[in-house]
């Protein structure tokens, strides 16, 4: 039908500028977040790319969910304000035909959605973890900047250098201070470079240098000049990151009878319906006045989308503490957003009055 076709046309240029600009945005909101871990030492700065990769999967779900909504109600709510509702009311269409391309238009975005949500999120939360945990145990000098001061190992040591050659494995200039046996040491060396041993063990060489070391609480100090001085800084074997419910797969989060994986079964499954639903309550919701402000309805959909999300995270949490059943939870919550998407398409298909106006019209009514 060329009606239907013309709807996907426009419901489809709509989901695509929106997707780029919430992306966008979420995009910058992480990359903010792991620069500023990043230079506060939690993170290699060569890592921020890879874990900004692995943040992207995992709001794709929350992303296309929100776009599909926004999409929707944006594209009939055009349609309101160029008065082409009315024709298409006036010819005897119901508001219902919006129905059927809303969902053909859906379909394809929920099975990405069900795929991201089931599959693709908990791979891009265990690899984020992995690639921490393989950032935080590699060599010192890895993490070291020029000018600036790193602490590595919680503070057990942090290091200053002036100079770093391109590969790291050279530096000029060095300043290091260390806690060690509750005595703090100082050491400042001309150069240092790493160096491997034959059973694989990885050292910081410094030569050319002077070691203060200092007992807390005592007056008492020691100096010592070197020639070379050695800082073990072996990068050590990785240990996989633990296997928690919300990095697991959803078929093997099935299999799983604890409430905790409960929980995380509920939230995966309920971000498609939660998406169809949205959809749905989209075609009623995007009604608006072509004499009144453009912005209301768009407002109400962003707060409808906010309430919708916070009872899917409030189910969660209930059915990981016991408090909810996890069959309750999945269709408590969107039972309840279901009833706003009947009433408003009852409210807008019929021709209904507030009990008052019906009261006042049949007191005027001629006997």
């Amino acid at each position: 039908m060329i009606f239907e076709r013309a709807a996907r046309r426009e419901f489809a240029q709509a989901a695509a500028g929106i997707s780029v600009a919430l992306l966008a945005i979420l995009t910058s909101i992480n990359l903010i977040r792991l620069l500023k871990e990043a230079v506060g030492g939690r993170i290699a700065p060569e890592g921020v790319a890879a874990l900004l990769g692995y943040a992207a999967l995992n709001f794709m779900s929350v992303l296309l969910s929100l776009t599909l909504f926004v999409a929707v109600l944006l594209s009939i709510s055009r349609v309101y304000r160029d008065s082409e509702m009315v024709v298409w009311l006036s010819s005897g269409q119901p508001l219902q035909a919006w129905i059927r391309p809303v969902i053909r238009f859906s379909l394809p975005i929920l099975l990405a959605i069900a795929v991201v949500a089931g599959f693709l999120a908990p791979w891009a939360n265990q690899s984020s973890a992995d690639y921490r945990q393989r950032l935080a145990l590699r060599s010192e000098l890895s993490h070291v900047s020029p000018g600036a001061f790193r602490e590595v190992k919680n503070g057990q040591r942090v290091f200053f250098v002036e100079q770093l050659a391109e590969d790291a494995s050279a530096v000029g200039n060095v300043f290091v201070a260390s806690v060690q046996d509750g005595r703090v040491g100082v050491v400042m060396s001309d150069k240092a470079h790493q160096h491997v041993a034959d059973n694989g063990d990885r050292f910081i060489v410094l030569e050319q240098g002077r070691r203060y070391e200092v007992e807390a609480g005592s007056p008492a100090f020691r100096i010592m000049d070197f020639e070379r001085y050695l800082l073990r800084t072996e990068d050590g074997t990785p240990a996989p990151a633990e296997r928690v419910a919300k990095r697991q797969p959803i078929n093997e989060l099935i299999k799983m009878p604890d409430a905790e994986s409960r929980a995380e079964l509920l939230w995966r499954l309920g971000l498609p319906i939660s998406s169809l639903v949205l959809a749905l309550l989209a075609i009623p919701l995007a009604y608006v006045n072509p004499r009144a402000g453009r912005s209301a309805n768009l407002l109400l959909a962003i707060l409808v989308f906010a309430i919708y999300n916070n009872l899917m995270s409030i189910s969660q949490s209930w059915v990981a503490q016991g408090k909810l059943s996890f069959v309750v939870g999945l269709l408590a919550t969107h039972g309840l957003m279901s009833l706003p998407a009947l009433a408003l398409f009852y409210r807008r298909t019929t021709l209904w009055r507030p009990w008052w106006r019906r009261q006042n019209v049949a007191t005027r009514a001629p006997s």
